[in-house]
């Protein structure tokens, strides 16, 4: 961003990213100096309201008064917009326009889109302006800027995806909030509310992790207790149909296939379902997970928002009336641990690189998969949810345990270890080597029972590097 400020030439630079991910808080901040026009769109307004107010910014920008400008379609919009930037003084400073949740402004025939692109060839893309695109619906912004075949194809110069903080970006946020907060509470944060900068922004210094979550998720004026139907609503059309593809996938921790997706959502099993599916994994809300033996018919898609996973679990249609009936359930309820370690797998299958820099293996092409095979009459049936595939002819089986202290090592977990790793080599067929990794908070405690089933260990503090 810093470097576009010293292009000489007409550069768009489209910024996308899930909403609250904070697209309009960098793009604000980089280039608070070198704005000399900003319109943000309004969800659902028509046209007349959208250029009513896209006259007012001119108005405020340019000094002129309102009556100047009174657009009666985008076109005329665009016109003026010419006119008011050919009216400015040089500078040496570089001239920024941002056009913030751009899919809003396009409302259905309203001919902004074409027109923009009219403006950006015909006149802006000849002159020293950057100008900065940006809409939290990612696959809207996919569809009709990068993959267009109009007037905006090949148009973009720069393009940046903001994705929510690592666990290590999302530590250095907090503790700027709460100096005093552990790495496991930042943890249990995290699998309730990702790595999202707005909901960790609600945080307060001098909270465990249970107060802040209690506080934030169910109290009446928490944010993230009305959040969820926002989220979707602001981003989709027919947003209904994407919440029931996350609530199929919120019924499963270790994911669904396409057609499970479809018969769990009552979806058809079609076009409009891919569409579904390309919408929530552009945005970042789900992800797919491919098999160790690329069979594409059996590709995993898995819930990978953590806030919208931990709503469903325990804040739709739930109440939690004190802090104390919330710890109680925290610390007492199998539900809520059962949860937390599936809530830590996702975590580890996202923060893959952190685990791949621990084993030593950084520079090793690698892809992250899954396993599963049905068993039958002789052979007992399992699933790996996360497995290292390595181009050095190796293979990690990632045993992944969320626990509070130290795991105690014992030959029922050992001999599990073994038979995983045997079987895995029996009806997969590899000839790699097999390395059993086992992920924890704390460690394991090996001085109860020692074993050589372990060939990795790996805690969480490797998550947060």
């Amino acid at each position: 961003m810093n470097q576009l400020l010293e292009s000489q030439n007409a550069d768009l630079l489209m910024v996308t990213g899930r909403r609250r991910v904070g697209k309009t808080f960098l793009i604000n901040n980089v280039y608070v100096d070198n704005f000399v026009f900003k319109f943000t769109g309004t969800q659902h307004a028509n046209r007349a309201n959208q250029l009513k107010k896209f006259a007012e910014k001119l108005s405020d920008f340019s000094k002129e008064p309102i009556d100047a400008f009174q657009p009666k379609n985008w076109h005329e919009a665009f016109s003026l917009l010419k006119k008011y930037l050919l009216g400015l003084r040089k500078t040496k400073r570089r001239k920024v326009l941002f056009f913030d949740e751009f899919p809003w402004i396009d409302h259905k025939k309203s001919g902004f889109l074409e027109e923009f692109g009219y403006w950006w060839n015909d006149w802006a893309s000849t002159q020293n302006l950057l100008v900065v695109i940006s809409g939290s619906a990612t696959s809207w912004m996919v569809r009709k800027i990068i993959q267009h075949r109009g007037g905006l194809h090949n148009r973009v110069t720069q393009r940046i995806h903001l994705e929510p903080f690592t666990l290590s970006e999302t530590k250095t946020f907090i503790k700027t909030i709460n100096k005093g907060i552990s790495d496991y509470d930042i943890l249990q944060i995290y699998m309730c509310m990702g790595g999202v900068p707005l909901y960790l922004s609600q945080l307060k210094a001098g909270e465990s992790a249970a107060q802040a979550i209690h506080r934030i998720c169910f109290s009446k004026t928490g944010l993230l207790r009305t959040e969820f139907e926002d989220v979707y609503a602001s981003l989709f059309d027919n947003y209904q149909n994407h919440v029931a593809v996350i609530r199929a996938l919120a019924q499963k921790w270790s994911g669904l296939t396409r057609t499970e997706i479809a018969q769990i959502s009552k979806l058809a099993d079609g076009g409009s379902l891919n569409r579904i599916l390309e919408d929530l994994e552009e945005s970042s809300f789900i992800m797919k997970i491919q098999p160790l033996f690329n069979q594409k018919k059996d590709v995993i898609y898995r819930l990978a928002d953590e806030y919208s996973r931990f709503y469903l679990h325990f804040i739709d249609g739930k109440k939690y009336g004190t802090i104390e009936d919330w710890l109680k359930f925290q610390t007492t309820s199998s539900i809520y641990q059962t949860w937390q370690g599936y809530a830590f797998e996702t975590i580890c299958i996202k923060h893959a690189e952190a685990i791949k820099k621990c084993l030593g293996i950084s520079g090793i092409q690698t892809s992250v998969n899954s396993f599963y095979k049905k068993g039958n009459d002789t052979i007992r049936g399992f699933q790996i949810d996360m497995l290292i595939s390595r181009a050095d002819n190796a293979i990690n089986l990632c045993e992944i345990k969320f626990y509070n202290g130290t795991i105690r090592f014992n030959e029922k977990l050992a001999n599990n270890l073994r038979e995983k790793r045997s079987l895995f080599k029996e009806l997969s067929g590899t000839k790699c080597s097999v390395f059993n990794t086992m992920i924890t908070t704390y460690g394991i405690d090996k001085s109860f029972y020692n074993s050589s089933e372990i060939d990795n260990e790996i805690t969480m503090n490797s998550l947060f590097e």
